[in-house]
């Protein structure tokens, strides 16, 4: 039954990013100019565009010294750049001995030659970050006896950005969709997205690579239907008279899984090959060892981080999943915590300490709900205080709210709760979109965007007055009606306004500037 919903799922979904047909257009040995100008011609823009988007949101971010990263390592590695003969491709090729067949052609070899002559930067950031993941894929495919060669999907789904966002909405390194994820179990919502966890998505991703196996029985076929869904798969099968050839089918797939194969063995190659093209990995800001603890009630990253030698962004590096730096266990349901290994003895020592920093700032333990009055001074007076200025973001078209907090390199959370955006996210192109950003990268991220407004340092909550020590007086101003009050208490609506003040809906109509309203907190 399960195969059956797999595939009638298909017939509606795709998922990554669109890419145009793929040329045959024949690389010369040229030098490095004449060979990016044939790769730009043979390879999709929007497959180059993916790249650079996931390397410039996470790659980029992690260097603090990228200009110097980039110069010392571009001196050092673009001296001389192997061409290789098609012959010498082939023999490279079948001697890595997969049990997926890797062929070769002019396609493949254009992709072979963008990672190893256009992107080798990229590509040499990925060969680092790899030595982290790679052994959490492997396992995961060595557990159901599945090709390890398939570790590289990720690296072409999300070129191993665990906070990768699609424009479609496919989420983490293995780029689930929220459907798909739903549909393998992974919890989705408000704090925890298991699509961005490495070993949770992982052990998805091999479930449904084994079903897809399971309706094709063939390794590449299967790879195609992961990028376009199973029901397209089935209709070029049908479209070609009934072949299962993926080479016989090319021509009948979706232009945006053309590419896809072949950036699959071009990857497998250039993994396996990288030190014969002069590429060599940049040593990834990621531990080395690392270990999990189950934590069992509601914590905080800046818990940790205060008791721990530990930063609020190295916890969200290893623990990509929690949407809000908090760890929402309790009440019977427990969560992993992923740190370096040489923390985790110092967790458990410290863990009581850990669990009362702060804890009144952070939670309400009393009925675990959210404090409007204590959120606004947190999150809104502290960004003036933590060396962070206020930028405004035109949104343009085409943009989406993961994205621009990629681009800020900011949580899509904070992005949300700081311009009071909806469940949905929605955004327009020409709205304001407010993004705190480090005081020292400020002028950054200005030349790189289009802002308007003035940068300052401060967060200007509600002027209110206090009465009871439990509400908050607050006085209307003019244009200005319950609803966009509500909007500046987090967590608070107008049917709760209109409830704390006896308001009927008639009288709400009537509410005029310099009435005072009584508001929780």
């Amino acid at each position: 039954m399960r195969f059956f919903i797999l595939l009638f799922w298909g017939l509606w979904c795709g998922k990554g990013w669109g890419m145009n047909v793929i040329s045959g257009d024949a690389l010369t040995e040229a030098d490095t100019v004449e060979v990016s100008q044939v790769l730009r011609d043979s390879v999709p823009q929007s497959f180059l565009d993916k790249l650079n988007y996931y390397y410039n949101t996470w790659y980029l971010s992690k260097q603090d010294s990228v200009g110097y990263v980039d110069s010392v390592y571009i001196a050092e590695n673009s001296k001389n750049i192997p061409v290789c003969s098609d012959s010498l491709y082939l023999l490279r090729l079948d001697s890595m001995q997969s049990a997926i067949p890797f062929s070769f052609n002019d396609i493949v070899r254009n992709y072979i030659e963008l990672y190893t002559v256009k992107r080798r930067f990229q590509v040499a950031n990925m060969l680092g970050v790899a030595k982290y993941y790679f052994p959490i894929f492997e396992e995961a495919l060595d557990a159901e006896c599945m090709p390890l060669e398939l570790r590289c999907l990720p690296v072409i789904e999300s070129a191993l950005n665990p906070r990768a966002l699609s424009p479609v909405g496919a989420c983490g390194l293995w780029q689930f969709m929220y459907s798909t994820g739903k549909m393998y179990k992974l919890e989705i919502n408000s704090f925890v997205d298991e699509r961005r966890d490495p070993y949770l998505a992982t052990k998805a991703a091999v479930r449904y690579l084994n079903d897809l196996y399971s309706i094709y029985e063939d390794w590449i076929l299967v790879i195609a239907a992961y990028n376009c869904g199973p029901g397209n798969v089935n209709k070029a099968i049908r479209r070609s008279g009934g072949k299962k050839n993926y080479w016989d089918i090319y021509y009948y797939l979706p232009r945006e899984t053309r590419g896809y194969v072949p950036a699959f063995i071009a990857a497998n190659y250039v993994f396996r090959y990288h030190k014969e093209h002069g590429i060599f990995p940049i040593e990834p800001t990621l531990p080395a060892m690392c270990d999990s603890i189950m934590v069992e009630d509601a914590l905080h990253f800046e818990q940790i981080a205060a008791k721990l030698d530990l930063s609020v962004e190295q916890l969200r590096d290893l623990n990509p999943q929690y949407r809000a730096d908090v760890i929402p266990a309790g009440f019977g349901k427990c969560y992993a915590l992923r740190m370096p290994y040489n923390h985790v003895h110092d967790f458990i020592d410290w863990q009581d300490s850990i669990f009362a920093c702060n804890r009144s700032k952070y939670f309400n333990d009393n009925d675990r709900t959210a404090d409007p009055a204590s959120r606004i001074k947190v999150h809104a007076h502290g960004l003036g205080a933590d060396g962070r200025v206020r930028l405004v973001y035109t949104v343009k078209s085409g943009d989406v709210p993961g994205a621009i907090a990629m681009k800020f390199n900011v949580r899509l959370a904070d992005l949300k709760y700081w311009n009071n955006l909806n469940k949905r996210l929605t955004i327009r192109p020409g709205q304001k979109l407010v993004v705190y950003v480090p005081e020292k990268k400020a002028a950054q991220y200005k030349s790189k965007a289009a802002f308007a407004g003035k940068v300052n340092n401060t967060v200007r909550a509600p002027k209110v007055e206090t009465i009871d020590g439990e509400f908050v007086l607050y006085t209307v101003k003019k244009g200005e009606n319950l609803w966009t009050i509500a909007k500046k208490y987090p967590g608070i609506s107008n049917r709760d306004i209109m409830k704390w003040n006896g308001l009927t809906d008639s009288d709400v109509r009537g509410i005029k500037p310099g009435q005072k309203l009584k508001i929780k907190i």
